[in-house]
């Protein structure tokens, strides 16, 4: 499953990797994003690509309300096409929701750890995701737009973590899965099934990202300084997990670069503890 994701990317690189002909939103920073938060997603209508934001957890149209987005935060991509609450928005409203990692939690109840999970290069990447449109059979006067992550059976770089793992599109895929005209299932079903990422890198983190509460945008924060320095380890080296160097404190002075995550950031190694 995914349940928590973090996304940390300017307009501007957002750009350089994904289709994006018209953004309507700007990119905001979140280390932390939970189910019911606005996410950014990439949506094809007017025959233009546009960036979007999204509340998390799926609405369909037919809700009484928008509380049951909550607990659709996710849907099985082996069930898309034939659940209800799904396969009107699997055959016209699909989209690519944006990333730079996710977190999952591994180990026995109880003693679960948190772990900061991305592509082997580091590089931001899009969720299959679904969109809806929710009005209340037009009394709403603001529709409440919504969307969900796919998900599929863990790989074998991540079933020792969880035994399921969001699909992640290649890139190559990406304007077949937006196409509303592509509303075949066994095409879409190709697509979730052979067009994706399977191969990611895991980095144990603090349980610090258990509470929602510790996301904040600033470089100052500590979980935004150990996610960008997990990203630059990542890039720098295969054996890097907890800390870059063990040694003096964290410059707070020194601001995330808008382009890419190769930052230098210098934290104490008790950091991965907090």
């Amino acid at each position: 499953m995914c349940g928590r994701f973090v996304g940390f990317r300017r307009l501007e690189e957002l750009r350089n990797h994904f289709p994006i002909d018209v953004a309507d939103v700007e990119s905001t920073e979140n280390f932390n994003v939970a189910p019911t938060q606005e996410i950014l997603a990439i949506v094809r209508h007017d025959d233009q690509n546009h960036l979007e934001k999204l509340n998390w957890g799926l609405v369909p149209f037919w809700a009484k309300d928008t509380t049951i987005g909550s607990r659709m935060i996710n849907a099985r991509s082996e069930t898309v096409a034939t659940k209800p609450s799904f396969r009107n928005a699997f055959r016209k409203r699909r989209c690519l929701i944006l990333a730079d990692g996710f977190y999952e939690w591994a180990g026995e109840p109880g003693h679960k750890k948190p772990m900061f999970i991305t592509l082997p290069n580091g590089e931001p990447f899009a969720f299959a995701g679904l969109w809806e449109i929710w009005d209340n059979k037009g009394k709403e006067k603001t529709p409440y737009r919504s969307a969900t992550i796919l998900t599929r059976e863990a790989s074998e770089s991540m079933v020792a973590i969880h035994h399921r793992m969001p699909v992640i599109l290649k890139p190559a895929a990406f304007n077949a899965w937006l196409n509303p005209n592509n509303q075949n299932p066994e095409s879409l079903q190709e697509i979730i099934q052979d067009q994706i990422y399977t191969e990611l890198k895991a980095v144990p983190v603090s349980k610090a990202v258990n509470s929602v509460n510790n996301n904040r945008p600033s470089i100052d924060d500590v979980a935004s300084i150990f996610v960008h320095s997990c990203l630059n380890a990542i890039e720098q080296s295969d054996q890097a997990s907890s800390g870059c160097r063990s040694n003096g404190a964290a410059d707070t002075n020194t601001k995330p670069s808008s382009m890419g995550f190769t930052d230098t950031l210098i934290f104490r190694k008790e950091l991965t503890d907090w």
